[in-house]
């Protein structure tokens, strides 16, 4: 995954001002042999809001930014996050039960695009991620979602589990993927107002989301390989859900 995401901003005052403004911020990079004392803000400022800052080599990032960077550049969201409230309105103005997907520390930028097509596609609601290990809305995300990334809103959370609290408490069921022990995705009941969780692609999802789930369902395989594709996964369950829905419109 390319180290930058979004579009960078360089030097002390830019930044700070981008922590200060409440910006959504990827990562802040700095070089290393700057000055503490001359970024006390900038790093209390980043902790306080749980962004990701790595001390790299002045080459490092004299490669992320051409500009005056003083030794600091960060990455900043390209697009705009929702709010989760946002998701909930969605499903309102369309008269529909709330049909959420959260990704579970998602990391490869073209799963996301890929399942943020497919969202659009069948008309989820919103997506869920976290702020930390998990990819953002960045450039290569909005490449790969060809468009989509302007008409599925994406709520970036600090803590998915309590999210998931939250939603649960809010009248909305929580699915996910297990393979032991689980039921054929087939006999989902796609009807409830409902939050599908998609694992990371190499861990799957925490066993800590797996236990705040109502329902855990399997994707039937006869071949060789033991897992699918994050996004093929996903896209799987997402028109599972979509073709029960329309089945109760009709």
């Amino acid at each position: 995954m390319s180290e930058q995401q979004g579009e960078m901003i360089a030097g002390k005052n830019p930044v700070l001002e981008a922590l200060r403004s409440g910006r959504e911020i990827n990562k802040l990079w700095i070089a290393e042999g700057v000055k503490k004392t001359g970024i006390n803000e900038v790093l209390d400022l980043a902790r306080e809001r749980g962004v990701l800052v790595q001390f790299v080599p002045k080459k490092k990032v004299d490669q992320l930014s051409d500009a005056n960077h003083q030794g600091i550049v960060a990455s900043v969201a390209a697009y705009q996050y929702a709010d989760l409230e946002d998701l909930f309105i969605a499903a309102k103005k369309k008269s529909e039960d709330p049909f959420f997907i959260v990704l579970d520390e998602l990391e490869d930028p073209h799963n996301l695009g890929s399942i943020m097509r497919t969202a659009d596609a069948i008309g989820v609601h919103g997506i869920i991620i976290p702020k930390r290990r998990a990819v953002g809305l960045t450039a290569v995300v909005a490449k790969a979602s060809t468009g989509a990334i302007e008409h599925v809103p994406v709520v970036r959370v600090t803590n998915l589990a309590q999210t998931v609290d939250e939603l649960k408490d809010r009248g909305v069921w929580i699915a996910g993927t297990d393979a032991k022990g689980s039921v054929d995705y087939r006999k989902m009941d796609a009807t409830l107002p409902l939050a599908v969780i998609i694992g990371s692609e190499g861990r799957g999802m925490s066993r800590l989301l797996r236990d705040k789930c109502d329902f855990l369902y399997h994707l039937p395989m006869i071949g060789h390989v033991t897992s699918l594709n994050a996004s093929v996964a996903a896209a799987l369950l997402m028109y599972e859900v979509y073709r029960k829905r329309q089945e109760k419109n009709e």
